[in-house]
Protein backbone atom coordinates (compact mmCIF):
# COMPACT_ATOMS: atom_id res chain seq x y z
CA UNK A 1 0.00 0.00 0.00
CA UNK A 2 2.82 2.43 0.75
CA UNK A 3 4.00 2.36 -2.86
CA UNK A 4 0.77 3.64 -4.41
CA UNK A 5 1.41 7.42 -4.06
CA UNK A 6 4.98 6.84 -5.28
CA UNK A 7 3.63 5.33 -8.50
CA UNK A 8 1.78 8.59 -9.19
CA UNK A 9 5.18 10.23 -9.43
CA UNK A 10 6.10 7.69 -12.11
CA UNK A 11 3.11 9.01 -14.05
CA UNK A 12 4.34 12.61 -13.70
CA UNK A 13 7.89 11.63 -14.59
CA UNK A 14 6.75 9.91 -17.79
CA UNK A 15 4.57 12.90 -18.70
CA UNK A 16 7.53 15.29 -18.42
CA UNK A 17 9.79 12.97 -20.43
CA UNK A 18 7.33 12.59 -23.30
CA UNK A 19 5.97 16.13 -23.32
CA UNK A 20 8.90 17.74 -25.12
CA UNK A 21 8.29 15.61 -28.23
CA UNK A 22 5.24 17.66 -29.26
CA UNK A 23 5.94 20.86 -27.32
CA UNK A 24 9.22 21.23 -29.23
CA UNK A 25 7.32 21.56 -32.53
CA UNK A 26 5.42 24.59 -31.18
CA UNK A 27 8.29 26.17 -29.26
CA UNK A 28 10.67 25.93 -32.21
CA UNK A 29 8.19 27.96 -34.29
CA UNK A 30 7.30 30.55 -31.64
CA UNK A 31 10.89 31.13 -30.48
CA UNK A 32 12.42 30.50 -33.93
CA UNK A 33 14.84 27.87 -32.64
CA UNK A 34 17.65 26.49 -34.77
CA UNK A 35 18.47 22.78 -34.81
CA UNK A 36 21.19 23.27 -32.20
CA UNK A 37 18.88 25.35 -29.98
CA UNK A 38 16.22 22.62 -30.18
CA UNK A 39 18.83 20.08 -29.08
CA UNK A 40 19.79 22.30 -26.14
CA UNK A 41 16.14 22.65 -25.08
CA UNK A 42 15.81 18.86 -25.00
CA UNK A 43 19.21 18.33 -23.41
CA UNK A 44 18.78 20.96 -20.66
CA UNK A 45 16.52 18.50 -18.83
CA UNK A 46 19.25 15.88 -19.13
CA UNK A 47 21.87 18.32 -17.84
CA UNK A 48 19.77 18.85 -14.71
CA UNK A 49 19.28 15.10 -14.42
CA UNK A 50 23.02 14.48 -14.67
CA UNK A 51 23.71 17.05 -11.95
CA UNK A 52 21.14 15.45 -9.65
CA UNK A 53 22.50 11.96 -10.26
CA UNK A 54 25.95 13.08 -9.11
CA UNK A 55 24.63 14.52 -5.84
CA UNK A 56 21.36 12.68 -5.26
CA UNK A 57 22.90 9.49 -3.87
CA UNK A 58 24.26 11.35 -0.85
CA UNK A 59 20.86 12.96 -0.26
CA UNK A 60 19.04 9.61 -0.49
CA UNK A 61 21.41 7.74 1.86
CA UNK A 62 21.75 10.64 4.31
CA UNK A 63 18.19 11.97 4.62
CA UNK A 64 16.08 9.10 3.34
CA UNK A 65 14.27 7.90 0.24
CA UNK A 66 10.93 9.50 1.16
CA UNK A 67 12.45 12.93 1.81
CA UNK A 68 14.23 12.82 -1.56
CA UNK A 69 10.94 12.12 -3.36
CA UNK A 70 9.28 15.09 -1.58
CA UNK A 71 12.11 17.37 -2.73
CA UNK A 72 11.82 16.00 -6.27
CA UNK A 73 8.06 16.66 -6.38
CA UNK A 74 8.58 20.24 -5.18
CA UNK A 75 11.22 20.86 -7.86
CA UNK A 76 8.86 19.52 -10.52
CA UNK A 77 6.27 22.13 -9.55
CA UNK A 78 8.89 24.90 -9.39
CA UNK A 79 10.36 24.05 -12.80
CA UNK A 80 6.91 24.03 -14.40
CA UNK A 81 6.04 27.39 -12.83
CA UNK A 82 9.23 28.92 -14.28
CA UNK A 83 8.23 27.86 -17.81
CA UNK A 84 4.73 29.34 -17.94
CA UNK A 85 4.97 33.17 -17.61
CA UNK A 86 7.73 33.69 -20.17
CA UNK A 87 8.37 33.06 -23.85
CA UNK A 88 12.10 33.21 -23.40
CA UNK A 89 14.71 30.74 -24.59
CA UNK A 90 16.80 31.35 -21.45
CA UNK A 91 13.93 30.82 -18.99
CA UNK A 92 12.91 27.73 -20.91
CA UNK A 93 16.37 26.27 -20.29
CA UNK A 94 16.25 27.16 -16.56
CA UNK A 95 12.85 25.55 -16.08
CA UNK A 96 13.86 22.42 -17.96
CA UNK A 97 17.01 22.06 -15.82
CA UNK A 98 14.91 22.21 -12.62
CA UNK A 99 12.56 19.55 -14.02
CA UNK A 100 15.57 17.42 -14.97
CA UNK A 101 16.90 17.55 -11.41
CA UNK A 102 13.47 16.47 -10.18
CA UNK A 103 13.19 13.55 -12.62
CA UNK A 104 16.66 12.19 -11.89
CA UNK A 105 16.32 12.43 -8.12
CA UNK A 106 12.93 10.76 -8.20
CA UNK A 107 14.02 7.98 -10.56
CA UNK A 108 16.75 6.94 -8.10
CA UNK A 109 14.78 7.39 -4.90
CA UNK A 110 11.59 5.78 -6.19
CA UNK A 111 13.28 2.57 -7.36
CA UNK A 112 15.17 2.22 -4.07
CA UNK A 113 12.12 3.06 -1.94
CA UNK A 114 9.79 0.61 -3.67
CA UNK A 115 12.40 -2.18 -3.68
CA UNK A 116 12.97 -1.72 0.06
CA UNK A 117 9.36 -1.63 1.19
CA UNK A 118 8.07 -4.40 -1.11
CA UNK A 119 7.82 -8.07 -0.04
CA UNK A 120 10.23 -10.24 -2.02
CA UNK A 121 7.49 -12.08 -3.95
CA UNK A 122 6.05 -8.75 -5.19
CA UNK A 123 9.21 -6.66 -5.57
CA UNK A 124 9.59 -7.23 -9.30
CA UNK A 125 5.94 -6.40 -9.90
CA UNK A 126 6.04 -3.15 -7.90
CA UNK A 127 9.31 -1.86 -9.38
CA UNK A 128 8.07 -2.71 -12.89
CA UNK A 129 4.69 -1.14 -12.07
CA UNK A 130 6.54 2.12 -11.55
CA UNK A 131 7.92 1.75 -15.08
CA UNK A 132 4.38 1.06 -16.33
CA UNK A 133 3.22 4.31 -14.72
CA UNK A 134 6.07 6.12 -16.46
CA UNK A 135 5.03 4.85 -19.91
CA UNK A 136 1.38 5.69 -19.13
CA UNK A 137 2.63 9.20 -18.34
CA UNK A 138 4.43 9.26 -21.69
CA UNK A 139 1.18 8.25 -23.42
CA UNK A 140 -0.69 11.06 -21.65
CA UNK A 141 2.04 13.45 -22.80
CA UNK A 142 1.60 12.36 -26.42
CA UNK A 143 -2.19 12.75 -26.12
CA UNK A 144 -1.61 16.22 -24.69
CA UNK A 145 0.73 17.00 -27.59
CA UNK A 146 -2.01 16.10 -30.05
CA UNK A 147 -4.80 17.85 -28.13
CA UNK A 148 -2.90 21.16 -27.98
CA UNK A 149 -1.07 20.88 -31.32
CA UNK A 150 -3.30 23.47 -33.01
CA UNK A 151 -3.96 25.62 -29.91
CA UNK A 152 -2.17 28.96 -29.68
CA UNK A 153 0.61 28.64 -27.07
CA UNK A 154 -0.60 25.12 -26.39
CA UNK A 155 2.80 24.14 -24.98
CA UNK A 156 2.02 26.25 -21.87
CA UNK A 157 -1.08 24.18 -21.17
CA UNK A 158 0.98 21.02 -21.65
CA UNK A 159 3.52 22.05 -19.01
CA UNK A 160 0.92 23.54 -16.66
CA UNK A 161 -1.04 20.30 -16.22
CA UNK A 162 1.60 18.78 -13.92
CA UNK A 163 1.58 21.59 -11.33
CA UNK A 164 -1.44 20.53 -9.22
CA UNK A 165 -0.52 16.84 -9.45
CA UNK A 166 3.08 17.53 -8.43
CA UNK A 167 1.92 19.54 -5.41
CA UNK A 168 -0.45 16.76 -4.33
CA UNK A 169 2.34 14.23 -4.72
CA UNK A 170 4.67 16.17 -2.41
CA UNK A 171 1.92 16.36 0.23
CA UNK A 172 0.97 12.67 -0.10
CA UNK A 173 4.59 11.52 0.32
CA UNK A 174 4.72 13.22 3.72
CA UNK A 175 2.18 10.71 5.05
CA UNK A 176 3.98 7.61 3.71
CA UNK A 177 6.22 5.55 6.02
CA UNK A 178 10.01 5.75 5.62
CA UNK A 179 11.91 2.76 4.29
CA UNK A 180 12.39 0.18 7.08
CA UNK A 181 15.91 -0.55 5.83
CA UNK A 182 16.74 3.16 6.02
CA UNK A 183 15.42 3.29 9.60
CA UNK A 184 17.64 0.33 10.56
CA UNK A 185 20.59 2.14 8.94
CA UNK A 186 19.82 5.06 11.30
CA UNK A 187 19.61 2.70 14.34
CA UNK A 188 15.86 3.22 14.72
CA UNK A 189 14.87 -0.44 15.00
CA UNK A 190 11.57 0.10 16.80
CA UNK A 191 10.26 2.45 14.12
CA UNK A 192 11.43 0.00 11.45
CA UNK A 193 9.50 -2.83 13.14
CA UNK A 194 6.29 -0.77 13.19
CA UNK A 195 6.67 0.14 9.52
CA UNK A 196 7.19 -3.51 8.57
CA UNK A 197 4.11 -4.58 10.55
CA UNK A 198 2.08 -1.92 8.76
CA UNK A 199 3.38 -2.83 5.31
CA UNK A 200 3.12 -6.61 5.77
CA UNK A 201 -0.21 -6.35 7.63
CA UNK A 202 1.06 -8.56 10.43
CA UNK A 203 1.40 -8.23 14.19
CA UNK A 204 4.96 -9.57 14.33
CA UNK A 205 7.69 -8.57 11.85
CA UNK A 206 10.59 -9.61 14.12
CA UNK A 207 11.90 -12.25 11.73
CA UNK A 208 12.19 -9.92 8.72
CA UNK A 209 13.63 -7.17 10.90
CA UNK A 210 16.32 -9.57 12.15
CA UNK A 211 17.28 -10.49 8.59
CA UNK A 212 17.52 -6.82 7.60
CA UNK A 213 19.66 -5.96 10.64
CA UNK A 214 21.99 -8.88 10.01
CA UNK A 215 22.43 -7.89 6.38
CA UNK A 216 22.98 -4.19 7.06
CA UNK A 217 25.41 -4.80 9.93
CA UNK A 218 28.31 -5.26 7.52
CA UNK A 219 26.89 -3.28 4.59
CA UNK A 220 26.55 -0.07 6.61
CA UNK A 221 30.32 0.22 6.79
CA UNK A 222 30.69 0.64 3.01
CA UNK A 223 32.21 3.86 1.73
CA UNK A 224 31.71 5.29 -1.74
CA UNK A 225 35.18 4.16 -2.84
CA UNK A 226 34.27 0.57 -1.94
CA UNK A 227 32.15 0.54 -5.09
CA UNK A 228 35.41 0.28 -7.05
CA UNK A 229 37.12 -2.34 -4.87
CA UNK A 230 37.00 -6.12 -5.01
CA UNK A 231 35.53 -6.40 -1.50
CA UNK A 232 32.32 -8.48 -1.68
CA UNK A 233 32.57 -8.31 -5.46
CA UNK A 234 31.52 -4.64 -5.46
CA UNK A 235 33.65 -3.64 -8.46
CA UNK A 236 32.09 -6.35 -10.61
CA UNK A 237 28.58 -5.33 -9.51
CA UNK A 238 29.32 -1.73 -10.41
CA UNK A 239 30.65 -2.71 -13.83
CA UNK A 240 27.49 -4.72 -14.47
CA UNK A 241 25.35 -1.73 -13.51
CA UNK A 242 27.31 0.78 -15.61
CA UNK A 243 27.38 -1.50 -18.64
CA UNK A 244 23.65 -2.11 -18.39
CA UNK A 245 22.78 1.61 -18.43
CA UNK A 246 25.28 2.10 -21.28
CA UNK A 247 23.26 -0.29 -23.40
CA UNK A 248 19.96 1.29 -22.32
CA UNK A 249 21.09 4.60 -23.83
CA UNK A 250 23.20 3.61 -26.83
CA UNK A 251 20.60 1.29 -28.33
CA UNK A 252 18.76 4.47 -29.34
CA UNK A 253 15.36 4.14 -27.64
CA UNK A 254 15.40 7.07 -25.16
CA UNK A 255 16.00 9.67 -27.88
CA UNK A 256 13.22 8.23 -29.99
CA UNK A 257 11.11 9.20 -26.97
CA UNK A 258 12.30 12.84 -26.94
CA UNK A 259 12.23 13.34 -30.71
CA UNK A 260 9.27 11.06 -31.57
CA UNK A 261 7.32 13.73 -33.47
CA UNK A 262 10.43 14.92 -35.32
CA UNK A 263 11.36 11.35 -36.28
CA UNK A 264 7.83 10.69 -37.55
CA UNK A 265 7.89 13.92 -39.53
CA UNK A 266 11.05 12.70 -41.22
CA UNK A 267 9.35 9.57 -42.55
CA UNK A 268 6.32 11.32 -44.05
CA UNK A 269 3.94 12.50 -41.27
CA UNK A 270 4.35 16.10 -42.36
CA UNK A 271 2.03 18.23 -40.19
CA UNK A 272 2.45 18.79 -36.46
CA UNK A 273 -0.97 17.22 -35.83
CA UNK A 274 -0.19 14.11 -37.92
CA UNK A 275 3.22 13.63 -36.28
CA UNK A 276 1.73 14.12 -32.79
CA UNK A 277 -1.09 11.67 -33.50
CA UNK A 278 1.38 9.07 -34.81
CA UNK A 279 3.55 9.54 -31.72
CA UNK A 280 0.45 8.87 -29.61
CA UNK A 281 0.45 5.44 -31.25
CA UNK A 282 4.02 5.03 -30.00
CA UNK A 283 2.81 5.81 -26.47
CA UNK A 284 -0.01 3.27 -26.69
CA UNK A 285 2.43 0.57 -27.80
CA UNK A 286 4.75 1.39 -24.88
CA UNK A 287 1.91 1.01 -22.38
CA UNK A 288 0.48 -2.20 -23.87
CA UNK A 289 3.88 -3.90 -24.12
CA UNK A 290 4.93 -2.90 -20.59
CA UNK A 291 1.88 -4.59 -19.05
CA UNK A 292 3.01 -8.24 -19.55
CA UNK A 293 6.49 -7.36 -18.30
CA UNK A 294 4.94 -5.87 -15.17
CA UNK A 295 2.48 -8.67 -14.51
CA UNK A 296 4.74 -11.67 -15.17
CA UNK A 297 8.20 -10.47 -14.10
CA UNK A 298 8.04 -12.25 -10.72
CA UNK A 299 7.20 -15.55 -12.46
CA UNK A 300 9.33 -15.25 -15.62
CA UNK A 301 12.29 -13.26 -14.28
CA UNK A 302 13.98 -10.06 -15.38
CA UNK A 303 16.80 -11.84 -17.23
CA UNK A 304 14.37 -13.68 -19.53
CA UNK A 305 12.55 -10.46 -20.41
CA UNK A 306 15.87 -8.73 -21.10
CA UNK A 307 16.83 -11.47 -23.56
CA UNK A 308 13.47 -11.42 -25.36
CA UNK A 309 13.42 -7.63 -25.61
CA UNK A 310 16.97 -7.33 -26.96
CA UNK A 311 16.35 -9.99 -29.62
CA UNK A 312 13.19 -8.31 -30.96
CA UNK A 313 14.84 -4.87 -30.85
CA UNK A 314 17.68 -6.08 -33.07
CA UNK A 315 15.31 -7.51 -35.70
CA UNK A 316 13.03 -4.46 -35.78
CA UNK A 317 15.93 -2.00 -35.95
CA UNK A 318 17.51 -3.80 -38.90
CA UNK A 319 14.13 -3.64 -40.67
CA UNK A 320 13.79 0.06 -39.89
CA UNK A 321 17.28 0.79 -41.18
CA UNK A 322 16.69 -1.05 -44.45
CA UNK A 323 13.39 0.74 -45.03
CA UNK A 324 14.80 4.18 -44.25
CA UNK A 325 17.59 3.72 -46.79
CA UNK A 326 14.89 4.23 -49.40
CA UNK A 327 13.46 7.34 -47.73
CA UNK A 328 15.20 10.53 -48.86
CA UNK A 329 14.15 12.71 -45.93
CA UNK A 330 16.19 12.60 -42.75
CA UNK A 331 15.97 14.22 -39.31
CA UNK A 332 18.45 16.97 -40.15
CA UNK A 333 16.54 17.90 -43.31
CA UNK A 334 13.25 18.26 -41.48
CA UNK A 335 14.84 20.27 -38.69
CA UNK A 336 16.61 22.68 -41.07
CA UNK A 337 13.57 23.10 -43.29
CA UNK A 338 11.39 23.88 -40.26
CA UNK A 339 13.91 26.36 -38.87
CA UNK A 340 14.18 28.08 -42.26
CA UNK A 341 10.41 28.30 -42.61
CA UNK A 342 10.06 29.69 -39.07
CA UNK A 343 12.65 32.36 -39.75
CA UNK A 344 10.59 33.61 -42.70
CA UNK A 345 7.22 33.41 -40.96
CA UNK A 346 8.10 34.87 -37.55
CA UNK A 347 10.84 37.43 -38.18
CA UNK A 348 9.76 40.94 -39.26
CA UNK A 349 10.57 42.18 -42.74
CA UNK A 350 10.70 38.80 -44.41
CA UNK A 351 7.18 38.81 -45.83
CA UNK A 352 7.09 42.05 -47.84
CA UNK A 353 6.11 41.50 -51.43
CA UNK A 354 5.45 37.77 -51.01
CA UNK A 355 2.06 36.18 -51.54
CA UNK A 356 0.90 32.97 -49.91
CA UNK A 357 1.36 31.09 -53.18
CA UNK A 358 4.86 32.43 -53.70
CA UNK A 359 5.84 31.47 -50.14
CA UNK A 360 4.58 27.94 -50.71
CA UNK A 361 6.60 27.71 -53.91
CA UNK A 362 9.69 29.09 -52.19
CA UNK A 363 9.56 26.58 -49.34
CA UNK A 364 8.79 23.78 -51.79
CA UNK A 365 11.87 24.67 -53.80
CA UNK A 366 14.03 24.85 -50.65
CA UNK A 367 12.77 21.48 -49.47
CA UNK A 368 13.47 20.06 -52.93
CA UNK A 369 16.98 21.51 -52.88
CA UNK A 370 17.72 19.96 -49.46
CA UNK A 371 16.45 16.57 -50.58
CA UNK A 372 18.74 16.72 -53.57
CA UNK A 373 21.76 17.70 -51.45
CA UNK A 374 21.29 14.71 -49.15
CA UNK A 375 20.63 12.22 -51.95
CA UNK A 376 24.01 11.05 -53.18
CA UNK A 377 22.44 9.09 -56.00
CA UNK A 378 21.33 12.26 -57.81
CA UNK A 379 23.18 15.32 -59.07
CA UNK A 380 21.77 18.68 -57.97
CA UNK A 381 20.38 20.91 -60.69
CA UNK A 382 21.80 24.17 -59.37
CA UNK A 383 20.59 26.29 -62.24
CA UNK A 384 17.08 24.90 -62.07
CA UNK A 385 16.89 25.36 -58.34
CA UNK A 386 18.14 28.90 -58.53
CA UNK A 387 15.59 29.77 -61.19
CA UNK A 388 12.87 28.22 -59.07
CA UNK A 389 13.86 30.36 -56.06
CA UNK A 390 13.97 33.52 -58.17
CA UNK A 391 10.54 32.79 -59.58
CA UNK A 392 9.10 32.31 -56.08
CA UNK A 393 10.70 35.48 -54.72
CA UNK A 394 9.33 37.45 -57.63
CA UNK A 395 5.82 36.40 -56.68
CA UNK A 396 5.31 34.13 -59.65
CA UNK A 397 4.41 30.46 -59.92
CA UNK A 398 7.15 27.88 -60.09
CA UNK A 399 6.93 25.54 -63.04
CA UNK A 400 9.00 22.86 -61.31
CA UNK A 401 7.03 22.60 -58.07
CA UNK A 402 5.85 19.15 -59.05
CA UNK A 403 9.31 17.80 -58.29
CA UNK A 404 8.58 18.08 -54.57
CA UNK A 405 5.48 15.94 -54.92
CA UNK A 406 7.47 13.22 -56.64
CA UNK A 407 9.87 13.18 -53.70
CA UNK A 408 7.18 12.43 -51.10
CA UNK A 409 7.71 9.31 -49.01
CA UNK A 410 5.87 6.31 -50.53
CA UNK A 411 2.90 5.26 -48.40
CA UNK A 412 4.09 1.66 -48.05
CA UNK A 413 7.55 2.72 -46.83
CA UNK A 414 6.06 5.30 -44.44
CA UNK A 415 3.84 2.74 -42.71
CA UNK A 416 6.46 -0.02 -42.77
CA UNK A 417 8.90 2.37 -41.09
CA UNK A 418 6.26 3.20 -38.45
CA UNK A 419 5.51 -0.51 -37.88
CA UNK A 420 9.18 -1.37 -37.34
CA UNK A 421 9.52 1.64 -35.02
CA UNK A 422 6.55 0.42 -32.97
CA UNK A 423 8.00 -3.10 -32.73
CA UNK A 424 11.29 -1.56 -31.59
CA UNK A 425 9.48 0.50 -28.93
CA UNK A 426 7.49 -2.54 -27.75
CA UNK A 427 10.62 -4.70 -27.40
CA UNK A 428 12.38 -2.02 -25.35
CA UNK A 429 9.31 -1.70 -23.13
CA UNK A 430 9.38 -5.37 -22.11
CA UNK A 431 13.15 -5.61 -21.78
CA UNK A 432 15.75 -2.91 -21.26
CA UNK A 433 13.18 -0.30 -20.20
CA UNK A 434 11.72 -1.73 -16.98
CA UNK A 435 14.10 -4.62 -16.29
CA UNK A 436 17.32 -2.62 -16.18
CA UNK A 437 16.11 -0.54 -13.23
CA UNK A 438 14.77 -3.59 -11.46
CA UNK A 439 18.19 -5.28 -11.71
CA UNK A 440 19.97 -2.10 -10.54
CA UNK A 441 17.70 -1.81 -7.50
CA UNK A 442 18.57 -5.40 -6.50
CA UNK A 443 22.29 -5.99 -7.04
CA UNK A 444 23.76 -3.44 -4.61
CA UNK A 445 23.93 -3.72 -0.78
CA UNK A 446 21.39 -1.66 1.15
CA UNK A 447 23.97 0.43 3.00
CA UNK A 448 25.30 1.91 -0.24
CA UNK A 449 22.37 1.31 -2.59
CA UNK A 450 21.48 4.99 -2.96
CA UNK A 451 25.00 6.05 -3.91
CA UNK A 452 25.44 3.08 -6.27
CA UNK A 453 22.16 3.87 -8.01
CA UNK A 454 23.16 7.53 -8.27
CA UNK A 455 26.46 6.61 -9.92
CA UNK A 456 24.83 4.34 -12.49
CA UNK A 457 22.14 6.97 -13.02
CA UNK A 458 24.78 9.63 -13.70
CA UNK A 459 26.20 7.51 -16.51
CA UNK A 460 22.67 6.94 -17.80
CA UNK A 461 21.88 10.65 -17.96
CA UNK A 462 25.37 11.58 -19.17
CA UNK A 463 25.20 9.35 -22.24
CA UNK A 464 21.62 10.47 -22.87
CA UNK A 465 22.78 14.09 -22.72
CA UNK A 466 25.60 13.48 -25.20
CA UNK A 467 23.31 11.76 -27.71
CA UNK A 468 20.50 14.32 -27.36
CA UNK A 469 22.87 17.24 -27.94
CA UNK A 470 23.79 15.83 -31.36
CA UNK A 471 20.69 13.87 -32.40
CA UNK A 472 19.26 16.36 -34.92
CA UNK A 473 22.48 17.73 -36.38
CA UNK A 474 24.52 14.52 -36.53
CA UNK A 475 22.02 11.68 -36.87
CA UNK A 476 20.54 11.47 -40.35
CA UNK A 477 18.52 8.27 -39.90
CA UNK A 478 18.22 5.42 -37.42
CA UNK A 479 21.49 3.59 -37.89
CA UNK A 480 21.98 -0.11 -38.53
CA UNK A 481 24.96 0.20 -36.17
CA UNK A 482 22.49 0.33 -33.28
CA UNK A 483 21.53 -3.26 -34.04
CA UNK A 484 25.12 -4.35 -33.36
CA UNK A 485 24.97 -2.67 -29.95
CA UNK A 486 21.69 -4.44 -29.22
CA UNK A 487 23.23 -7.82 -30.07
CA UNK A 488 26.15 -6.95 -27.79
CA UNK A 489 23.66 -6.12 -25.02
CA UNK A 490 22.00 -9.51 -25.53
CA UNK A 491 25.31 -11.31 -25.10
CA UNK A 492 26.08 -9.22 -22.01
CA UNK A 493 22.73 -10.07 -20.40
CA UNK A 494 23.16 -13.80 -21.05
CA UNK A 495 26.66 -13.93 -19.54
CA UNK A 496 26.63 -11.38 -16.70
CA UNK A 497 23.12 -10.55 -15.47
CA UNK A 498 21.98 -12.75 -12.53
CA UNK A 499 18.45 -14.13 -12.27
CA UNK A 500 16.93 -12.68 -9.10
CA UNK A 501 13.31 -13.82 -9.15
CA UNK A 502 12.01 -15.17 -5.82
CA UNK A 503 15.01 -13.96 -3.81
CA UNK A 504 15.13 -11.33 -1.06
CA UNK A 505 17.49 -8.37 -1.40
CA UNK A 506 19.65 -9.86 1.36
CA UNK A 507 19.90 -13.23 -0.44
CA UNK A 508 20.83 -11.53 -3.72
CA UNK A 509 23.55 -9.48 -2.05
CA UNK A 510 25.05 -12.51 -0.28
CA UNK A 511 25.08 -14.57 -3.48
CA UNK A 512 26.72 -11.79 -5.50
CA UNK A 513 29.33 -11.29 -2.78
CA UNK A 514 30.41 -14.92 -3.17
CA UNK A 515 30.67 -14.94 -6.99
Amino acid sequence: PGSRPVLVYGLLMGYELGLISGALLQMSSILVLSCKEQEIVVSSLLFGALFASLTGGFLIDRFGRRFAIIIASSLLVLGSLILLPYESYGMLIVGRIAIGISISLSSIATCVYIAEIAPQHRRGFLVSLNELMIVIGILFAYISNYAFASVSHGWKYMFGLVIPLGALQAIAMYFLPPSPRFLVMKNNDEAARKVLERLRETSDATKELTVIKSSLKDEHQYSFLDLFHSKNNMRARMLVGLTLVFFVQTTGQPNILFYASTVLKSVGFQSNEAASLASTGVGVVKVVSTVPATVFVDQVGSKTFLCIGSSVMAVSLVTMGLVNRNIHVNFTNVCKSQSLEDSFLHRPGNLSGLTNDSLKDLFASMASQERISFNTQRKPDIAGTGEQNRTALAGGKSTTGSHTESEEVPVVLKWLSLASLLAYVAAFSIGLGPMSWLVLSEIFPGGIRGRAMALTSSMNWGINLLISLTFLTVTGKPSLCHSKLILASLAFVIVFIPETKGCSLEQISMELAKQ
